[in-house]
This record gives structure tokens, sequence and C-alpha cells, in this order.
């Protein structure tokens, strides 16, 4: 019998695979991108089974050498590879260190053939005791968690960039006034700040997502075999610590069918992805001739090839593009999972690169928003023209009214008359005389009076709204600061402990 199996199945069957389908069916060519998960995972499930009195204390110190070597040789690559590239400055890309590590094992079915067989060549006939008691259904099942586990954490840290970036941003801004909008019609002006304080609450809110998600994935299925459970007598507690999960997953059968955490990974994206392009979307809006608001980063744009004019928001309307990639990945997921009956099916193979893709997506993303919010420049002297005209301040007018006793119903008529006369005569609310004002009061008594001009005046308008999570400035100040400080408390939490780099 050969110590190098062309297939880890192979045993059973007298005909070898059609080299079309071979090929077609071959994982490899995308989930090399699991080897550090691999190789920490096996380096957990042979302590596991050393434990279990599988291997001596010396195989397993032989193994966990030779597993460790293996992972190493992913970095040779990738030095060899950018030292080869002709912009050298520049790291090799993902693809490229993938096409490497594909081409230098064409015979790997998949990560998992890979990493044995470069540990065959490493440690000899003693690297095939390592797939005792254990299936691939659960090293996928492992690595992938493992890979959305470390994707959260990244996505987390660009998150906190982010939400730096948009504060320094807010306070920066200071008091300064902008028009806010429903159906993109201005309706009342509002703090800069608060605007850009609308955005950190989504991020606060994408983030609780993902920490969520992490908590409730972080079970190890290690030890679930095929799909029984390990037919040896294994302390699943051991590979659960060394992975840094919080335990076993609970039943053999979910564990290896489970794709639930990929899917609420990509959900999260998704939901983040709509937030970001949301984002996007305003500032291709605000940063157009028509609204003048604010200058757009140079370093982050582009020019037309036949207008000399023109500077174009590429940054934004790319972000808009790519979260249509993370909406697309969960959809894949959920299509993929819904009909599949338990437990692994090898339908389960095409969820993957979904994963992939959306942790590109998102980290491409990430690695660029930050310096571009840093980099944004208000024309805030327009802002605030633009918050003083097209009656921005009736409401605050038809507040004032109901502090005279007008039941609101009828100080919204009284305001809506008024402004319809403001419009005949072309001017704002606070151009109309006291005299013009009254003939819309009650005929019973009148209403205005000498402290309309002041209880309608800009920082009147934006103080009014003085209420928890509205837009006065003494608020928003105050909602400033402690979004800062939340984001400092995170700022001082312990990093979570790298498996890989404490068990290499």
């Amino acid at each position: 019998m050969s110590n190098q199996p062309a297939k880890m199945w192979s045993g059973r069957f007298r005909e070898p695979l059609d080299r079309t389908f071979e090929q077609w069916q071959r994982s490899f060519p995308f989930d090399w991108r699991l080897l550090p998960q691999e190789i920490a995972a096996s380096a957990a499930h042979a302590r596991m089974i050393a434990a279990a009195g599988v291997l001596t204390a010396g195989e397993l110190e032989t193994m966990l050498h030779g597993l460790s070597i293996v992972g190493s040789q992913a970095e040779a690559w990738s030095h060899r590879i950018s030292v080869s590239s002709p912009e050298p400055e520049y790291s090799a890309s993902t693809a490229q260190i993938g096409a490497a590590l594909v081409a230098s094992s064409p015979q790997a079915e998949d990560i998992h053939h890979f990493v044995e067989l470069q540990l065959l060549q490493q440690i000899g006939p003693l690297a095939l005791k390592l797939h005792t008691g254990r299936s691939r259904n659960e090293q996928i099942a492992t690595d992938l968690r493992l890979f959305v586990r470390e994707s959260i954490d990244a996505t987390l840290r660009g998150l906190d960039q982010w939400m730096d970036a948009l504060l320094s941003v807010a306070e920066s801004a200071g008091e300064a006034v902008m028009p806010s909008y429903t159906h993109l019609q201005r309706a009342e002006p509002v703090l800069v700040a608060h605007w850009l304080l609308a955005y950190v609450s989504m991020v606060e809110r994408d983030r609780s997502r993902l920490v969520d998600a992490r908590r409730r994935m972080n079970l190890c299925p290690l030890g679930s075999g095929a799909v029984a459970g390990a037919t040896l007598a294994l302390d699943r507690s051991i590979a659960a610590a060394a992975l840094g999960f919080d335990a076993p997953t609970p039943n053999s059968m979910d564990a290896t069918s489970d794709r639930d955490f990929a899917i609420e990974f990509t959900q999260a994206l998704s939901i983040l992805g709509l937030h970001i392009s949301r984002f996007a979307e305003e500032l291709t809006l605000y940063s157009s001739t028509e609204f003048g608001f604010l200058d757009l980063p140079e370093r982050f744009s582009t020019g037309s090839s036949a207008m000399p004019q023109k500077k174009n928001p590429d940054l934004t309307e790319l972000i808009r593009g790519k979260c249509a990639r993370l909406a697309g990945a969960v959809t894949t997921l959920t299509t993929l999972v819904k009909g599949l009956p338990l437990a692994y099916n090898k339908d389960l193979q095409e969820g993957q690169e979904p994963v992939f893709d959306a942790a590109d997506t998102i980290s491409g993303i990430l690695s660029v928003l930050p310096a571009f919010t840093s980099g944004l420049r208000f024309r805030l002297e327009k802002m605030s023209l633009a918050a003083q005209s097209g009656y921005l301040n009736a409401m605050a007018a038809a507040t004032y009214l109901t502090y005279k006793g007008v039941p609101f119903r009828k100080a919204h008529e009284i305001i809506g008359n008024a402004v319809r006369f403001a419009l005949d005569c072309g001017v704002e609310l606070n151009a109309l005389s006291l005299q013009q004002l009254q003939q819309f009061s009650p005929a019973s008594e009148p209403v205005f009076g000498p402290d309309f001009a002041d209880a309608i005046s800009l920082q009147a308008t934006i103080d009014c709204h003085n209420v928890l999570g509205g837009t006065a400035t003494h608020r928003v100040r105050q909602a400033l600061a402690a979004a800062r400080l939340r984001w400092a408390e995170r700022a001082r939490e312990p990093h979570i402990p790298d498996p890989e780099a404490a068990h290499g």
C-alpha cells in the first residue's frame, strides 16, 4: 500500500475519476484560503487524539512541528511572489499566493488533502495518523468557523476606524448647520454633527450584530466525525480550548451541516453594506454641483477621459456597487442551504466562495473608507445658507404657536397659510412683518408677538428639538461625547487571542 494515496477515499473505488469531473469538483483552487485555519485545527485535533492515546508525546511533538513547517510555506510562497513582482512595494495579492499554492500540489483535492500531502513530505508515514477519529465534514465546518471568526474580528477593527473618522469629522464640524431631508426635500435644519452621528448609530448596531454572531458561532465542531460523532473517546474540550472556542458543539449532525454562522456573518455584512451604501449615496449627491455641500478628496477621485473639468466620485460609486456583492453573498448562502437534508452534502462546498468574497469585499471597503471619510471637506457656509431657505423653520413656527395655546392642528394650518403668503411674496418667514403675520391669527385673538422672529431664528430652530436624540446643540454635544467615550472604551478592550499564533 502506498504511503501517499491519490485520494483520501480511494480504497473503495476501482475506476479512476473522470479527469474533467475531477478538476471541476476540486475545491482546492478556492479553499486554499483556509490553510491557516486547517493548520490550527489539525494541531488541535492532534492534541486531542494524543490525549486519547493515539499519538505518543514524541509523535505529537513531531506532528506539531511538521504542521508548523507546512503552515510557514505559505509565507515563503508569498515572499517569492512579492520579490518577483514588477511592483515590489506591494505585497503579493491573494490570487497570486493562491495560484502558487494550487500549482504546487496539482493532485490535492482540497485544503485537507493538501495539508495531509505536505505533512507526509515533512514527517513521513506518521502524517497518516492525523486523520484518526475525524472527517473532512467536521474539518471544513471548523475551518470555516475559524475563518469567519477572524473575518468578524477584522471587520470590527475596520468599523472602529471608520467610527473614529466619523466622530472626528463630526467634532470638527462643531455647531455647523445643514438642511435635513425627507422625501429628498428640505425638511428642518440639523447640525452637521447630528447627521454624521446617525451613521455612528448605524455602525454601532452593525458592530453589535457582528459581536452577537461571533458569540453564537464560537463552538467547536471537532470531534463530530462525519455525522454521528467520533468513534474514539475524544475529549472534545481539548480542541475547543486550543482553538479559542467557548465549548464543543452539542450535536454532531448539526455541527457538520450547520452554516448559520456563515449566513449570519453575510447577513450582518449585507446590512452594514446598506448603511455604507447610503452614506456613499449621500456624499455623491452632496458633492454634486446641484448641492455643493462638500468637496471629495482628490486622492480618492478620478477624472474623465473626455471632459477635462470632471472630478468623479469613483470611491462612493464603487462602494455602492460593491455593497451589492454583500447582498448577493447572503442570497447565495440562504438559497444553497434551504433545501438540504441533514447532514453534510457536497452542495455546501459552494458556500465557501460567497463567504470569502464577502470577507474580501468588506475588507476592501474598510481599507479606504476611514481615510476617505477623514478627508471630507464640507462647505459649511453653503450648508448653513441652505438650512436658512425653503421655510425649514416652519415646524419651529408652529411650535411657537402651540406655546401660545393654539392647538397644533390649528397652528399647522396657520403657519401653512403664512408660508403660502411668503411664497407669493418671494420671502422667507423671517421676513414677514408682525402685521402681515397677524392676518393669519384667529379673529378672536392675535397670536404672533414680537418674540416670533427670535423663536424661528436658525439657532432657535435647532435648539427647539431639545429631546434625547434631537438636534439641539447641547443634546448633540452630549451625544457626540458619549459616542466618543464608547469608542474609547472599545479601544481599551483586550484583543482576542489568535489561536494560530498561540499554538503555531
